[in-house]
């Protein structure tokens, strides 16, 4: 049966307890990391942090307002970088069919930069990225090791405060619904993002531009002209290159 994640911003605390534990279940290296002014760190998603708590800081009158955000892959239900991918390397990316997992397989290693900005860009929440190290296309996996062996997700085991919750689909969204109703009697604009196209199911109490730009699906024709611009320029930046190995 298909799998979900359910992620409640209401209970989050920011004590990156998420991103500490998928880092080390998938034993990624660390960061070089400095100071840039916000508690966020590192300040986006890389090849080695699959999973990413957003601190967002603003003054509302008089009052600071926080809003934290743990970013990770939405596992689509139609997924924009598999439809993509297949384009490129048959089996690059792959969903497995019992749990809804979006895969990337060792296979993205095959794929050539300009195919990975393809689907970089196809991706509504700005998600993939590219170990340089391996060449390889990474993201969060669901923790696919451990669901099919009926664990949890690493996050969703260390999370200590209910924000991060996972099972079958359905069970995910009934729980969603129910905290969503009772969210809204103190923050009326309370709303699940995206539920019907993702598998990772955000509950957030305030407008989604406070949180994350792509907090919600930022799929649209400026994205859609990018990669048209990208493609178009691809002739003069291979010729250019040709010409500078002359």
């Amino acid at each position: 049966m298909p799998k979900a994640f359910f992620i409640d911003t209401s209970r989050c605390t920011a004590c990156r307890g998420c991103q500490i534990a998928c880092k080390e279940w998938n034993e990624l290296p660390a960061n070089v990391t400095k100071q840039r002014g916000s508690h966020q760190n590192p300040p986006d998603l890389n090849a080695h942090n699959y999973k990413l708590v957003r601190f967002s800081e603003r003054l509302e009158g008089t009052t600071i307002r926080w809003n934290f955000f743990p970013d990770q892959c939405r596992h689509c239900l139609e997924a924009p970088c598999e439809h993509e991918a297949a384009k490129l390397v048959d089996g690059a990316v792959i969903r497995d069919t019992d749990t809804g997992a979006v895969i990337y397989t060792d296979k993205t290693k095959e794929i050539s930069v300009d195919g990975f900005e393809d689907i970089r860009a196809v991706c509504p929440y700005d998600i993939p990225r590219r170990d340089r190290s391996t060449g390889k296309i990474v993201k969060c996996t669901m923790c696919h090791e451990r669901v099919v062996r009926g664990m949890l997700p690493a996050c969703v085991k260390a999370c200590p405060t209910g924000t991060m919750n996972f099972g079958d689909r359905q069970k995910m969204l009934e729980l969603a619904q129910q905290r969503l109703a009772a969210v809204r009697k103190e923050y009326p604009k309370a709303l699940l993002a995206d539920a019907d196209d993702v598998s990772v199911i955000y509950l957030l109490i305030d407008a989604p531009k406070n949180y994350h730009k792509h907090s919600v699906a930022q799929r649209n024709q400026d994205m859609d002209r990018k990669m048209f611009l990208a493609r178009l320029g691809r002739p003069l930046r291979r010729g250019m290159e040709t010409l500078l190995n002359l």
